[in-house]
């Protein structure tokens, strides 16, 4: 396990996409105020800009599974400005961490104030 993940939506465990990570290594939660939600629908989007909190799960992860991360976040290291999400290190509790912060407006989609999706 080469790089530590924050997860804040359909990654967590028992979520829709949470397979992805069933070889990494659940490490615990943190809540980081840097963020904050917002609900996009079928899945939420985290910006940076301060909050009470974003609840995240935070994972130690492989390169295989952080491509497939990046696969599935629409993260594009050789095109950042077409990136649906871009992966940028953020500091938790285990250690600094990858987290996917959303790449597009949110004016006009609902702000989670709990931090909780």
């Amino acid at each position: 396990m080469k790089h530590l993940v924050a997860v804040y939506g359909t990654l967590k465990r028992g979520c829709s996409n949470s397979g992805l990570l069933r070889e990494a290594t659940f490490l615990g939660e943190d809540a980081l105020t840097g963020l904050t939600l917002y609900d996009l629908g079928p899945y939420p989007g985290a910006v940076i800009r301060p909050s009470d909190g974003v609840v995240v799960e935070v994972y130690a992860i492989n390169d295989r599974i952080l491509a497939d991360l990046d696969v599935l976040e629409d993260y594009f290291p050789a095109a950042p400005e077409e990136s649906l999400y871009l992966r940028k290190r953020m500091a938790t509790h285990h250690g600094s961490a990858w987290v996917y912060i959303y790449n597009r407006p949110v004016a006009s989609h609902r702000r989670i104030t709990s931090g909780v999706w």
